[in-house]
């Protein structure tokens, strides 16, 4: 599958901002199952860019910085990327939770890829004992890591009510657990909860997914959004595998992955500081097209 990715951020200013300087984490990364093919990225009115270095994770980074006073800011990230990725089967020989989180302890790998990395709290997933409990139901030791992984990411799915007034974005993953309603980044962050509290390594997937619309009416553009799921590390003989809990589906041809951090705080799309006076409105757009869609239109 051939995807054209068309993601328009825009700010609009109360009062002049006279200096900003961004992060921007846009571009999708290089991932098993994903490639790369186009990227480019437009930035109106002004404003200069160049390549930062990832504090943490995965991320391609860029700097952005406006230094001339504007009144409103446009980010325009447009990607094309190939995506052949298959499902993950459970299957009776798949290492057991008990020696996932043994491989993960004896690991060596220090680079952002490496299970260590995703083992211990992070800013914003800390450990908690009730979130723990909870997810202990679905992880027990001796069972396959597969099988496992999947039973918590549909139980997620279906014990909790997808909520987008119910959290915001500094909602802690414990707040969410209490009130069992949330967005993807609440069920994502708290299934990540629940595996680093068992022991497993558990990194915080952002990226996109393809909306598929009712039968009968036709894609609307625009009204795609980022999405957010979980990596679960399953021994080296398997590697990392997107779980998804807000759909209870694995990580497969639909999603595309566009940076992998601890938490949210490691990929978020855009952060950074304004000098200015005022409110800001902020507008987000995301489209995902899959190209078969231009060759039937």
């Amino acid at each position: 599958m051939i995807y054209d990715i068309r993601h328009i951020t825009r700010f609009d200013y109360q009062g002049s901002v006279r200096f900003a300087r961004c992060n921007l984490r846009l571009k999708p990364i290089g991932w098993p199952g994903q490639t790369l093919l186009d990227y480019t990225l437009a930035i109106s009115p002004s404003g200069r860019t160049f390549p930062a270095r990832a504090e943490a994770g995965l991320a391609l980074v860029m700097r952005l910085v406006v230094e001339d006073p504007v009144k409103f800011l446009s980010i325009e990230s447009i990607s094309r990327i190939a995506v052949d990725r298959p499902v993950p089967v459970p299957s009776p020989d798949d290492p057991t939770l008990a020696e996932v989180a043994a491989a993960a302890r004896a690991s060596r790998d220090p680079s952002a890829a490496g299970p260590a990395a995703y083992l211990f709290p992070s800013p914003r997933i800390a450990l908690d004992r009730e979130i723990g409990d909870w997810c202990a139901v679905d992880l027990d030791p001796d069972r396959g890591v597969l099988e496992a992984g999947m039973a918590l990411a549909r139980r997620i799915r279906r014990e909790f009510r997808f909520d987008p007034e119910a959290t915001l974005i500094d909602t802690s993953p414990h707040e969410a657990f209490v009130k069992r309603a949330g967005v993807c980044q609440d069920l994502a962050q708290i299934m990540i909860t629940g595996l680093r509290t068992a022991g497993l390594p558990a990194a915080y997937a952002s990226g996109y997914i393809r909306t598929i619309p009712p039968p009968g009416k036709a894609r609307l553009v625009g009204a795609d959004a980022t999405h957010a799921w979980v990596l679960l590390w399953c021994g080296a003989r398997i590697g990392w595998v997107g779980l998804d809990p807000t759909n209870g589906i694995w990580m497969a041809n639909d999603h595309i992955v566009m940076a992998i951090g601890r938490d949210y705080g490691d990929i978020a799309p855009i952060d950074g500081i304004v000098l200015g006076a005022g409110a800001q409105k902020l507008d987000v757009s995301v489209d995902v097209a899959p190209r078969m869609e231009e060759a039937a239109a």
